[in-house]
């Protein structure tokens, strides 16, 4: 028996399940693409693939609703690859490993990333295509490339693809609300000029680890009080080289800007009369982050190890940019909504630092729900590394989905939820990056919804995926489908 068969709708799962098996990281969706392609050639269903990659589906009316509005449904099929530090696991060959919690309640995976987000959306557009018995109008399914990572799939969708007039995107994460919003966003690459000094006699060289963090989701766990291990890592340098001649040889930590960093490492080198001291002090940061973050950070750990020794190291002018300058960068929650109680209006992640070469760079994603509040927050990120020396650009920006409070497929989907089960849903925009902003340009006449069950923790190895909620999920879709107005 596979390990999610038994699950309900069982349809759903083992699809779920079969994509799992497939590697299917952000830029290397080549695997779960072919496979997509093979299974509905074998359900004798119309597929297509655009330049970009994005894939769509075709599937006829039900019989006695051929005179419905065409209804699309949408889900990405590449994943986020993280897993723990002690994990051995090849996100481009090897598969998923799902399991059920003792719990019995949720689904997660062996020390990785799950790939709910989005393959659980996925696995459940195909499910309908499959399906000989779920009423439904004119029916298309849009698959994209990509979305974890540059949305390339979004921005590359082409008009004259798909003919219907109403889109359900299956990538949001809470079930109960229906999401008629998102943020935009923009990444932004700050690159350092590396300088370097002989390492001065009679020092000695380290390696410094930060671990333990929980990381999520750069946008729907930005709020939650989690801590950034480029942040905490960068404090700590700070303090002891402002104490000690500490010099650093490299920083590197995180792994995806869209992530909450969980792992930070570094590299220096400090006179061997100034260990002790050094021991020692962190010994009481430890201690300190410990104690103050003890409610959601729960196993922090810093480990200092001595490697080989080290011929050079960065000049301090060099480390007093960098360090001045990541410690400056803003990190987290940058403003809250006004219109909307609860929602974080803009963010911004310190994704990713990394040494390489001659080079040191910094990676940071700013999230808004307002232009106006990406651009001041990329001009605050801008003025923090231009005054340290450092070159920044930004690309990628991609717009925020506005908020139609007349939508017609919202209403529908809010209507047949109370109906299904007797509580009204909330209607919310997400801090999120969900596509449906950039099918806009493609499509301006699109009436959008996002819904989709419970996934706590995506973008990190907690990720996992409420099983209840799956099934309140599918059943709200296939209804949902089934009340597709008339054209």
């Amino acid at each position: 028996m596979s390990t999610l068969s038994h699950l309900k709708p069982e349809s759903l799962w083992q699809l779920f399940e079969k994509i799992c098996s497939i590697p299917h990281p952000s830029k290397h969706e080549q695997q779960i693409s072919a496979w997509i392609q093979s299974w509905a050639a074998e359900l004798n269903l119309s597929i297509k693939e655009d330049a970009v990659g994005n894939l769509f589906i075709k599937k006829p009316a039900t019989k006695g609703m051929e005179d419905r509005q065409g209804i699309i449904l949408q889900a990405h099929m590449d994943m986020v690859p993280q897993k723990n530090n002690d994990t051995v696991h090849d996100f481009l060959t090897d598969p998923i490993r799902p399991y059920v919690i003792e719990s019995g309640d949720w689904v997660t995976a062996q020390g990785t990333t799950l790939g709910a987000d989005n393959g659980v959306g996925l696995a459940s557009a195909l499910a309908i295509l499959a399906s000989d018995d779920i009423a439904h109008g004119p029916l298309e399914v849009l698959v994209t490339i990509d979305e974890e990572a540059g949305m390339s799939g979004a921005f590359g969708l082409e008009s004259g693809w798909l003919d219907g007039d109403i889109l359900i995107n299956t990538d949001s994460e809470q079930e109960g609300e229906v999401y008629m919003g998102c943020a935009g966003g923009i990444d932004g690459t700050a690159t350092f000029k590396l300088e370097f000094d002989d390492v001065p006699e009679n020092y000695q060289a380290f390696n410094l680890s930060i671990s333990g963090l929980k990381g999520g989701h750069s946008g729907v766990d930005i709020d939650t009080g989690r801590a950034n291990a480029n942040k905490l890592l960068v404090r700590f340098l700070l303090e002891a080289s402002n104490k000690f001649e500490l010099r650093l040889t490299e920083i590197n930590g995180g792994s995806l800007r869209n992530a909450i960093p969980r792992e930070a490492n570094t590299s220096f080198v400090i006179p061997t009369t100034d260990v002790p001291a050094l021991k020692e002090q962190l010994a009481q940061y430890l201690a300190t982050i410990q104690g103050n973050l003890s409610v959601i950070e729960t196993d922090i750990d810093m480990l200092l190890i001595s490697p080989e020794e080290f011929e050079q190291c960065w000049s301090s002018a060099t480390q007093h940019q960098i360090l001045r300058a990541l410690n400056a960068c803003p990190n987290g929650v940058i403003r809250m909504s006004d219109d909307i109680e609860g929602i974080v209006e803009t963010s911004l992640n310190l994704g990713v630092v990394r040494t390489r070469g001659k080079n040191f760079t910094a990676l940071v994603l700013i999230r808004s729900l307002h232009d106006d509040g990406r651009l001041e927050t990329q001009r605050t990120v801008q003025s923090v590394f231009e005054l340290a020396n450092a070159s920044i650009k930004f690309s990628g920006a991609y717009p925020g989905w506005k908020p139609n409070p007349d939508s017609a497929i919202m209403k529908t989907v809010s209507n047949t939820y109370q109906e299904l089960f007797n509580k009204i849903p909330a209607v919310m925009v997400i801090h999120a990056g969900l596509e449906c902003g950039l099918f806009k340009d493609a499509y301006p006449h699109w009436d959008m919804v996002s819904i989709g069950p419970t996934i706590k923790f995506p973008h990190s190895p907690d990720e996992k995926i409420e099983i209840a909620t799956v099934a309140q999920y599918w059943q709200l879709l296939t209804a949902v489908l089934a009340k597709a107005p008339k054209k």
